[in-house]
């Protein structure tokens, strides 16, 4: 019996409507959803196929087929979590995602869309975002979990009294650390339980006990963790994603000085199979700190570069980083002067021993033009090319000068590196608190500030725009 060709017309009755379509509108949902499967019934078999679901948001779900968008009345008519549920029925929740999904996010064009207010303890500890746009919040000793829709989905709550690290290692379970509690700790957000632990030990060295976490970053095949003891010894430690074991350890090291405390930051470099831990301290001279690159496959450091330095070689001696960040795609390094508040950027493909260059204000009207030289409140996070700084309260993005969109409102554009640089947030966005964490997750930036309840949305759109300086 001959098959449906895409052009033929299918009937539909859901929930006692009569819908009428071509094979090829169902078919469009992906090979894998239901309605494609629906689709493929021999041309004879009479009759329309009964669904019993709601109508009227089938409707909406194939208008969606129809256009891939929703039309204007969707949301008025029902939340997105109905149409989540029914898209997730038939299988094109990928449609939905993609069609409610924010633009493309430009840093120049962002602003605050939402804060999502976890019901408990409501002042963020940390938090994970994924890159579908979810995200996971960390607060008190418990985690909630947001999903693409930023629709509250679950809390999971831990046998931890604080959780200072989070990072979601698969889409379900998420890999925490806590200052107070000693190892890294498994749990998934579907069972809401702990799944596993992994505590650093080694019983030839006394020293090596209740070892916390600092920083988590996983590759497809291992989860990075640096641990510290209280008598400051401390390493990275590799762990195997398919036996939770610890397969090596990267760099043990004393504490007792500025270029051997743990990292407080990991990040995976996929393209080049390296791992970099960033430290930065800030004591009664000033900011200390490093950066290192290990090559998890011999175990070896392939690079690594200390501020301040022991030699005058570096143009900038005496103007050590207040913090430091990675863009994984582009392959570069940033990092924040605490002293300049100066941004510079470093080549990961190109180190040496003095490997910056640096991107300076010739505007005499920009606003930190006050640069305090104390560099307290300077977060630095890279994502999607772009990267954004914090300063206390201030939001910046310096992004690339291919793109042209705005130009002319541009603080600052820097042909030798390509980079342009614009304030994101207002004024009154400056005022609601020092920012103390960044990341990018999906088309969504997601910002946190210190003792302040929540975590701030921040996205493009068509309404948004570069904040003037004239």
């Amino acid at each position: 019996m001959p098959l449906s060709s895409p052009q033929d017309i299918i009937q539909l009755n859901v929930g006692g409507k009569l819908f009428e379509t071509t094979v090829s509108t169902l078919q469009s949902g992906g090979p894998d959803s239901l309605l494609a499967v629906l689709s493929t019934r021999p041309a004879k078999d009479s009759g329309p196929i009964f669904i019993d679901r709601d109508s009227d948001i089938f409707s909406i779900l194939l208008s969606l087929l129809r256009s891939n968008r929703l039309p204007s009345t969707a949301l008025r008519r029902f939340s997105l979590q109905e149409l989540a549920d029914e898209a997730l029925y038939y299988g094109i929740d990928s449609r939905l995602r993609f069609a409610v999904s924010p633009p493309q996010l430009r840093g120049i064009d962002a602003a605050v869309m939402d804060t999502i207010r976890p019901a408990a303890d409501a002042i963020p500890s940390t938090f994970s975002a994924a890159e579908d746009g979810s995200v996971w919040i960390a607060h008190g000793g418990q985690v909630s979990v947001y999903d693409p829709y930023l629709t509250y989905t679950s809390t999971i709550r831990t046998h931890l009294d604080d959780i200072t690290s989070i990072r979601r290692v698969w889409p379900n379970i998420a890999a925490l650390g806590s200052e107070s509690t000693a190892g890294i700790h498994f749990y998934n957000s579907s069972a809401g339980r702990h799944t596993s632990s992994v505590h650093w030990t080694d019983p030839t060295d006394p020293r090596i006990y209740k070892a916390r976490v600092n920083a988590i970053t996983d590759s497809t095949n291992s989860i990075f963790a640096s641990f510290d003891c209280p008598h400051k010894e401390n390493a990275v430690l590799v762990i195997d994603k398919s036996t939770l074991q610890i397969s090596q350890e990267l760099g043990r090291q004393s504490g007792n000085s500025a270029k051997t405390i743990v990292p407080e930051k990991l990040t995976w470099l996929p393209e080049t199979c390296s791992l970099i831990g960033i430290s930065v301290t800030q004591g009664a001279f000033g900011y200390s700190g490093y950066i290192r690159m290990w090559d998890p496959r011999s175990g070896e450091v392939v690079w690594e570069t200390n501020e301040p330095g022991s030699g005058r070689s570096s143009s900038r001696f005496g103007d050590p980083m207040a913090d430091v960040d990675v863009d994984v795609e582009g392959l570069k390094l940033f990092k924040i002067c605490s002293k300049s508040g100066d941004l510079a950027m470093a080549d990961l493909r190109n180190l040496g021993e003095d490997p910056w260059v640096y991107m300076k204000d010739n505007n005499p009207i920009l606003r930190n033009t006050n640069w305090s030289g104390s560099g307290k409140g300077v977060v630095l996070h890279c994502y999607k090319s772009q990267v954004f700084v914090g300063r206390e309260g201030e939001l910046e993005v310096w992004s690339t000068t291919e793109d042209k969109k705005d130009e002319s409102k541009s603080d600052l554009v820097n042909e030798e590196l390509g980079y342009k640089r614009n304030y994101v947030d207002k004024s009154d966005d400056a005022e609601r608190g020092v920012i103390k964490r960044i990341e990018g997750g999906g088309n969504r930036l997601f910002v946190s500030r210190e003792e302040v309840e929540g975590i701030e949305v921040w996205e493009s759109s068509n309404f948004s725009g570069v904040l003037s300086v004239s």
